[in-house]
């Protein structure tokens, strides 16, 4: 069934998604996170523009006539809002994409929080069915793109929409489109980001990896650490602008630039852009531990090739994460966070 309005069409289902809207934000909300995520790199960004794209096809509703879905609509809407918050923007980089060389681990730490770092994402919060477009290397690339050549990559090659649809969207030329994906393309193949490179379903082994990494960390064992790591592993940690390849190197780094001692890194597991992940935690003086960083791992095989570690309290609560463990927490058991003064 059908209602009409001129020459436009609009079906009674998108009718019925339209009149629901606390449905249509329910619905659509994951997976324009992850979209809006993929554009700029900040998941604190993501959901301001989210709930921009909501607000604007709220007030633009009546005025929907069908003529694609509601879905594809929204999406529009949020491309569109996501180009407009990214003019006049700084990329989101990682440490290694400033373009600096590596550098060894007795150098001095240099923090720069002028900088506006990419962020890591919460699996929870986003659709994952397209994992390898959610991965911190190919948002990191993603970034290197100029923004409308970053939406046409996306619309085509992740929601797979045809260069027309894509056209429309951003009111542009099909020439256009194509020309920009190809550049675009270009871009993402000297980085070797196609999906022969994305890491399938964790096997056996790898679990038994995560297992291990997570107790060399508490027990400190830098000889572990180095062992599970990729002999030309590289390792970052934003907003420190220094990066470091070498399983050798990055061990040293832990080892003499890491605070903690033995028993107090636990580390709780997650999942972050579709990656493995830990969340670290420091004791404190007082005994308990606090927020420390958040790790987010790339495998190859049965080891370690890199790990970016963001440092910053909000990535915690972004995760849902507790905010303090209590001083007798062991790696394992439940993360019951102690009570807050």
């Amino acid at each position: 069934m059908t209602t009409t309005s001129g020459s436009e069409t609009m079906t009674e289902t998108q009718t019925t998604e339209l009149d629901d809207f606390d449905g249509l934000t329910s619905r659509y909300q994951r997976e324009l996170l992850a979209h809006c995520y993929r554009m700029s790199g900040s998941v604190h960004e993501a959901e301001d523009l989210v709930q921009e794209t909501f607000l604007r096809a709220w007030k633009a509703s009546a005025g929907f006539q069908g003529r694609s879905s509601v879905r594809t609509w929204l999406y529009r809407i949020a491309t569109n809002v996501c180009l407009t918050n990214l003019e006049g923007k700084p990329r989101r980089p990682l440490p290694a994409g400033l373009g600096t060389a590596d550098q060894m681990a007795g150098d001095a730490l240099e923090e720069n929080h002028e900088i506006a770092w990419l962020e890591p994402v919460p699996d929870a919060a986003v659709v994952v069915a397209e994992r390898d477009t959610l991965r911190l290397a190919f948002v990191a690339a993603l970034q290197h793109l100029p923004a409308r050549q970053r939406a046409v990559l996306i619309l085509r090659d992740v929601l797979r929409w045809s260069a027309a649809e894509t056209a429309e969207a951003l009111e542009t030329t099909v020439a256009a489109v194509n020309s920009a994906l190809q550049r675009a393309h270009a871009q993402m193949s000297e980085r070797a980001l196609t999906e022969d490179t994305v890491v399938e379903d964790l096997t056996d082994a790898q679990r038994g990896l995560l297992d291990r990494y997570l107790e060399a960390f508490w027990a400190k064992d830098i000889d572990t650490i180095v062992g599970l790591l990729k002999a030309d592993a590289t390792w970052d940690m934003p907003p420190f602008t220094n990066w470091y390849r070498g399983a050798t190197n990055i061990g040293e780094l832990i080892g003499t630039k890491c605070p903690g001692g033995v028993h107090d890194m636990p580390m709780l597991p997650i999942v972050a852009n579709g990656q493995p992940a830990f969340a670290l935690y420091m004791r404190t003086p007082a005994g308990h531990f606090e927020p420390f960083h958040l790790q987010v791992l790339a495998l190859e095989g049965e080891q370690v090739t890199h790990v970016t570690a963001f440092f910053g309290e909000h990535h915690f609560a972004a995760f849902g994460l507790p905010a303090r463990l209590p001083a007798d927490y062991v790696p394992g058991t439940d993360p019951a966070p102690v009570a807050t003064a």
